[in-house]
């Protein structure tokens, strides 16, 4: 691989650092990423007994996920722009304690409208935690690794989604419901000291060594102008993002909001008995997650294109979804388990390569905006698809027209992706 000289006049370079920083900065991206997907699932898990207790419909259930899919929307549009604009050391401190405060406050609802106000606030902190670790990815990676390391860090949205699923029955049956929220809202403030203790740009932080510098450097040497939204905005690469976000998207909300809810209708899983088949789903997704940023760039070491490596991957997991369309016919629960187990997984490894295109084909500088950009039009496909979703439940009592919707989008939107950026070429700025 080509590089250009490494600059270091703005960094004092140490010999002996801390050897590997740069993964030591992944697991914080990893963990704020379990406490986000914590923070989210609690909610869901809880909704079949708050739905019972307090009583709202299938269409209300809807307008409170929605609440937090439109908030979520104009987060990331917000934050993504956020990021480019101040340092991401200070940008992910204060959406973690936006969004650990908005976790807690769910404690206080007692209606359909207090839910959706504390949904719509922690949507609006919670929408930061992508565009600040894609960018963070951006500064501490070379292109080689950087998909990855957003598979690693991706991962943690399923070590989430485990995490709540035993953790929030316990606590809920053992002191109430709202300690679920009290205490998983709570957790981000200790994530918080030690990303301001430990997180600096790689040209800042006084134990980063030089050898590891000069890797973390090594890609052709990019402008650090500053880009404008502007110019982010009018691009192909922009929206062939920002349109497989929008399509692909609503699945995983799907996913993560009404997966209790199929288990609970189709094969009457309680409280008592959702964890297991929870945890089965999420610990597959968490290999997809890893796996698929780990065949990309495995690709390109053995001398494939960007463009060749990450469409291949996000195939592969394109595929992977397709079964999907056979869950809601499953012959029993352990079927319909391991169907959607693939599903998710395939979902992740397709995620972590998504977001990775974004920094192949725009410099840190911009990343931020383009993911806001695009991460916006997936929140907005969400918002649409979980209103719509709670139509569809009311009116058939059935999933299986949401399962075929979920398994044909991939297929759909790599070839979008292909028409629009034939060879993954970066913006022209």
């Amino acid at each position: 691989m080509s590089s250009a000289p490494i600059k270091t006049t703005s960094r004092s370079a140490v010999v002996a650092g801390i050897h590997g920083l740069r993964w030591y900065i992944c697991a914080l991206l990893f963990f704020a990423t379990t406490i986000n997907y914590i923070d989210r699932q609690v909610f869901s898990i809880l909704a079949p007994d708050l739905q019972r207790s307090i009583g709202w419909s299938e269409v209300e259930y809807g307008y409170i996920v929605t609440s937090f899919q439109a908030a979520y929307a104009t987060g990331y549009f917000i934050v993504g722009r956020m990021m480019d604009s101040i340092s991401t050391r200070k940008g992910f401190a204060v959406i973690m304690a936006l969004w650990s405060l908005a976790a807690m406050a769910h404690a206080g609802a007692r209606s359909v409208m207090g839910f959706a106000i504390a949904r719509a606030a922690l949507g609006l902190g919670e929408a930061g935690n992508f565009p600040a670790s894609i960018k963070t990815v951006a500064e501490w990676f070379p292109k080689q690794e950087r998909a990855l390391a957003t598979g690693i860090f991706n991962a943690g949205s399923n070590v989430g989604a485990i995490a709540a699923p035993i953790l929030v029955p316990w606590i809920a049956l053992t002191w109430g419901w709202q300690w679920a929220f009290l205490v998983t809202g709570a957790i981000g403030f200790v994530w918080l000291f030690f990303w301001l203790a430990m997180y600096r740009r790689p040209e800042e932080h006084t134990r980063l060594d030089k050898a590891e510098f000069a890797h973390i450097r090594s890609d052709p040497e990019e402008s650090e102008a500053k880009v404008s939204w502007g110019q982010v905005f009018p691009k192909r690469q922009t929206w062939a993002f920002g349109i497989a976000k929008f399509m692909t998207d609503p699945v995983w909300w799907f996913f993560l909001y009404w997966l209790p809810k199929f288990f609970n209708q189709q094969y009457g899983l309680t409280l008592e008995g959702i964890g297991l088949p929870l945890i089965i789903i999420y610990l597959a997704a968490d290999v997809g997650s890893i796996g698929g940023g780990w065949l990309s760039s495995t690709l390109i070491k053995r001398g494939w294109t960007l463009n060749a490596a990450r469409k291949t991957a996000m195939l592969v997991c394109a595929l992977g979804v397709v079964p999907i369309v056979f869950a809601s016919q499953a012959s029993n629960l352990w079927v319909a388990v391991g169907l959607v187990s693939l599903a998710c997984a395939a979902h992740q490894g397709w995620s972590a390569n998504l977001y990775t295109i974004t920094s192949d084909m725009f410099p840190r500088k911009a990343v931020g905006s383009a993911i806001g950009i695009g991460g916006t039009l997936g929140a907005v496909g969400g918002m649409f698809a979980s209103t719509g979703a709670g139509y569809i439940l009311e009116f058939t009592g059935s999933y299986h027209s949401l399962f075929v919707i979920a398994g044909s989008m991939y297929l759909i939107a790599l070839a979008i992706i292909h028409l629009m950026v034939p060879k993954l070429e970066p913006a022209e700025l």
